[in-house]
């Protein structure tokens, strides 16, 4: 089983397991994240649950979607070149590790 964890704006580390398939968003609400907002439920159309890849990660992971691209442009936070929508990440084997930085703004 795959891991997950998440640093908060305020250096919270929190290291979850996660269940291939799952979003990263997904995990993160199931397990009460701090910062993970996800709004729409995973429907990438709120920008509420944005996090910032590690970049060891950033290749593995790869970039955004078309639409998840589009609501990256009105994230409340800065968008970075490692910034993702976290019900956009469904967890795989090779994610095992995976590091991600909540955005310190949702809403």
């Amino acid at each position: 089983m795959p891991s997950i964890t998440y640093i908060s704006p305020n250096g919270t580390s929190t290291t979850l397991d996660a269940r291939v398939g799952d979003s990263v968003m997904e995990v993160a609400v199931k397990h009460g994240v701090d910062g993970i907002v996800a709004e729409c439920g995973g429907a990438c159309s709120c920008a509420t649950c944005h996090v910032y890849v590690d970049a060891a990660f950033q290749e593995t992971v790869g970039g955004p979607g078309e639409l998840e691209d589009d609501m990256l442009d009105g994230a409340a936070s800065e968008r970075l070149s490692n910034s993702r929508l976290s019900c956009q990440i469904k967890m795989r084997d090779e994610f095992d590790g995976l590091t991600v930085h909540v955005a310190p703004e949702q809403l």
